[in-house]
């Protein structure tokens, strides 16, 4: 994988900015699990998605990547649809959850 990627995880997961994502956007390179000096003994988390720059990344287990789609475009985030059922009730309801690390 090289260039960036719009990658979305199997789980929830913690970003630089402290909240959660499902999906993450930026510069990808792949990476082997002696970085961490831990070795798997799973195949499939033995690799790790580095995605970002130097000052802003987050590493994603290759096990926890669910798609993967390349695109230099930068995705929108934290589109919010609300609904509003009555006078007093609103519904909002987030479209888009992506870190966006560059």
């Amino acid at each position: 994988m090289e260039g960036k990627y719009l990658i979305t995880t199997d789980n929830w997961f913690f970003a630089p900015d402290g909240r959660q994502y499902r999906a993450v956007w930026g510069e990808v390179e792949i990476i082997s699990d002696s970085f961490l000096n831990i070795k798997t003994n799973i195949k499939s988390s033995n690799w790790f998605a580095k995605v970002g720059s130097e000052d802003k990344f987050v590493i994603i287990a290759g096990c926890q990547i669910h798609y993967a789609c390349k695109t230099d475009i930068q995705p929108l985030t934290d589109t919010t649809d609300t609904s509003i059922l009555n006078d007093i009730t609103e519904i909002k309801k987030t479209i888009n959850t992506i870190f966006i690390a560059e």
